[in-house]
């Protein structure tokens, strides 16, 4: 009998410390993936060294985050399918040979290749990895908690990277720094992928709901044919689109503004900034567990509205203090950062788990069509007004209170009897 009583006082424990590893690996996994942001900051060397002008300067990063947003569909079958590490480790070897493609040539076409596709598969496989094991870990009270943790890292990434980055290039210059990055990035993922692990089967996360405890969802195992025939679902990727779109919209602008203000001190502005957008994700996901992911998703899209209207005229002044810049890029980020939270723990409350992978693949593509089609508004905006944001900030705010409108619009899960919730 004390035997009994032990082992069932210790397995729960023993279960919550495993799924904080998990939760520690994939947060760690997407603090390398953050690597994807080693762009911005090895451009300027890129253009000096190479002689790259205009497109060529940006189309690399363009290409690999419109890869990235596609490949998780795949990688989020192959993760469903065969699991986290391996599909991990192939995301971190599949980046790390991406990078020493890069770090041989100084060719543009050669660099699309290496940076853009195969750094950009990379990236997918890796990232759709780390999120699904956490989760399958905690209880559904803990959903936006996890999944906001987790992400978190992608968005900290910067915090190492700036001053990593300036000090390889100060010692290295652009290719051997792209080797010692493409190295690195292959020991650290295939090294963490292998502490990502799901529970075993029959495993349940936490106690039985209590009756009239919030209810699960309905469609438990729905695949991707069924969720593309849902509204909800279409719903869900247009409040996607214009919530991460608006947000990479005018981000990279005000991002400017607030390194410029700064001058040799931008590197703050980028671990300020940095730590905004993960924190953002960490706090809307432990928020909508406690309110409900509607009313955390609508308040994080009006607050982001009501940031853009504000952008106007801080930016447009002259004598506004950098550090006003540079929180308001913080909070920006932050609001952004949030959507990279929530949208995953929707995923898994309409949805459920077994498909997730592939599920929240599918639902991803709006932040890379968001991406790819809002900063270039952003940019035609900014031309045919003479240099001026005013337009581009009017037009973000704008589609965000249309996002916010729509989340009203989203039926929540359906309560399902126990049999279904197997």
């Amino acid at each position: 009998m004390n035997t009994a009583v032990s082992t069932a006082s210790v397995a729960p424990v023993s279960a919550a410390n495993r799924g904080w590893t998990v939760t520690a690996a994939g947060l760690g996994i997407n603090l390398a993936l953050g690597i994807l942001y080693a762009w911005s900051l090895f451009k300027g060397a890129i253009e000096k060294e190479f002689g790259w002008q205009g497109s060529q300067l940006n189309d690399p990063y363009a290409l690999c985050c419109l890869v990235f947003a596609f490949a998780m569909i795949v990688a989020g079958r192959c993760q469903d399918k065969f699991g986290p590490r391996l599909t991990a480790s192939i995301g971190g070897l599949l980046v790390g040979a991406g990078f020493v493609v890069c770090s041989t040539t100084n060719s543009y076409g050669i660099w699309l290749l290496g940076f853009g596709v195969l750094a950009g598969v990379g990236i997918g496989f890796g990232y759709s990895s780390a999120t699904p094991p956490a989760l399958k870990w905690f209880p559904a009270s803990k959903t936006g908690m996890i999944a906001g943790l987790v992400v978190a890292g992608f968005g900290l990434a910067p915090v190492y990277l700036a001053p990593t980055s300036q000090y390889l290039l100060g010692h290295y210059q652009v290719q051997k720094s792209m080797l010692i990055l493409g190295l690195a990035f292959v020991v650290i993922v295939c090294g963490l992928a292998q502490l990502l692990v799901n529970p075993p089967a029959g495993y349940v996360a936490g106690p039985k709901p209590a009756a009239g405890a919030a209810a699960k969802p309905a469609a438990a195992s729905s695949t991707p044919g069924e969720i593309l025939r849902q509204p909800t679902f279409w719903l869900l990727w247009v409040i996607y689109f214009i919530g991460a779109g608006a947000g990479l919209m005018v981000i990279g602008s005000i991002s400017g503004m607030a390194k410029q203000s700064l001058g040799n001190l931008a590197f703050v502005a980028v671990a300020i900034m940095a730590i905004g957008n993960a924190g953002g994700r960490i706090l809307a996901g432990t928020l909508s567990d406690k309110i409900g992911r509607r009313w955390t998703l609508c308040l994080v899209l009006s607050v982001q509205a009501a940031l853009m209207f504000l952008a106007i005229p801080l930016t447009g002044a002259k004598d506004t203090a950098a550090v006003i810049i540079v929180l308001l890029a913080a909070l920006i980020g932050a609001n952004y950062g949030a959507n990279l939270a929530l949208f995953p723990s929707y995923t898994k409350d309409l949805w459920g788990l077994k498909s997730f992978g592939v599920n929240y693949g599918v639902l991803f593509t709006a932040w890379g069509v968001g991406g790819l089609v809002l900063p270039r508004l952003q940019q035609t905006l900014t031309a045919s007004s003479g240099g001026s944001y005013r337009s581009s900030f009017i037009t973000a705010g704008l589609l965000l209170l249309v996002g916010a409108a729509l989340t009203f619009l989203i039926k929540p899960p359906q309560p399902q009897s126990g049999a279904a919730a197997k």
